[in-house]
């Protein structure tokens, strides 16, 4: 057996016959879940003001399985039932490996198939890394995969990216960088196909090519801790300890019960808050230039002056 594999299917539907290609579609989605090694079926429906391109994705435990179901006469039933549903033939990718990750459900995806030219696979590589490099600094890049062909199911390279929005890939997709490096690739592969889906796949894809999962320095993770642990201290020493206090709780007790609530509030609720808020500044991918960096100082500073001023104005210690 091989590694997991993936089949993403593209189908323009006809006009007026979504509802009925969707009823087909769910029975073609159980049928794939009857078959071994099946690991998980999703639909996507186009976006808005895009074609009626509906995109579905199903994924094996591993490739042999997969293709079992892609041969199986059952599944060339439902095809043949379907024909008069769609524009054109529907068109699929088969990706082998992908490891799953945790979702980001605001995030879309590009897959990307490349025809690339007999000899020229060393040079289409190196090209895909350049493009790497260049989309890592484009905004809401969150990563890429690429996929070789599989022997017997697929020719094509397919290369896999995902972006925060709709909007941040767009503006990739039709950016000058780009445009320049498609013209520069031209000469490694004959034709490329791109899908964009509403989704990142529900975490199907680690995308560990693209954005670097390493820690923030140590600097910055000690600057967002205390950005989230100065508001939380202040809070409960004003109520929470004033409380223990009145009710004649032991001080080194007292003490105890605050940090349960303090660490308790950090890990749940304020430091994935901060995280989230300061993502561009903290993920090390994304603060590649001086000028995230010092924003995301200045704002951290300002945090803290603002903070400072409101738990001064409460406690009537301001001046």
């Amino acid at each position: 057996m091989a590694l997991n594999a993936t089949v993403v299917t593209s189908q323009k539907v006809r006009e007026g016959r979504a509802d009925e290609y969707q009823r087909w579609q769910n029975r073609v989605n159980q049928a794939a879940g009857e078959f071994k090694g099946f690991v998980g079926a999703e639909v996507y429906p186009p976006g808005a003001g895009e074609a009626n391109e509906w995109v579905a994705v199903f994924r094996f435990s591993a490739m042999d399985y997969l293709t079992a179901w892609l041969d199986s006469d059952r599944r060339q039933d439902l095809l043949d039932e379907a024909r008069g549903l769609f524009e054109s033939p529907p068109t699929h990718e088969v990706l082998q490996g992908g490891t799953p990750a945790q979702p980001a459900p605001e995030a879309v995806t590009a897959v990307i198939s490349h025809e690339v030219k007999p000899g020229c696979e060393e040079g289409f590589v190196s090209w895909q890394q350049k493009t790497l490099k260049e989309q890592e600094k484009a905004p809401g890049f969150m990563g890429s995969e690429l996929f070789e062909p599989v022997a017997g199911v697929q020719d094509n390279w397919v290369v896999v990216f995902r972006f925060e929005s709709r909007a941040y890939l767009d503006d990739w997709l039709t950016s000058d960088v780009r445009s320049k490096l498609l013209e520069e690739g031209s000469k490694y592969f004959t034709s490329y196909d791109v899908r964009k889906v509403g989704s990142s796949f529900s975490g199907w894809f680690t995308f560990d090519h693209g954005e670097d999962q390493s820690a923030p320095p140590n600097w910055k993770q000690a600057m967002s801790v205390l950005l989230a642990l100065y508001p939380t201290v202040m809070v409960l020493n004003l109520t929470v300890g004033y409380g223990l206090e009145k009710l004649g709780i032991r001080e080194y007790i007292g003490l105890f019960l605050s940090n349960v609530l303090s660490v308790s509030a950090l890990t749940w609720l304020l430091m994935p808050t901060v995280n989230r808020a300061l993502a561009f500044w903290l993920v090390p991918a994304r603060a590649r230039t001086r000028r995230v960096q010092v924003t995301g100082v200045a704002v951290m500073l300002l945090c803290y002056v603002v903070s400072i001023g409101v738990f001064g104005l409460i406690t009537g210690q301001i001046w």
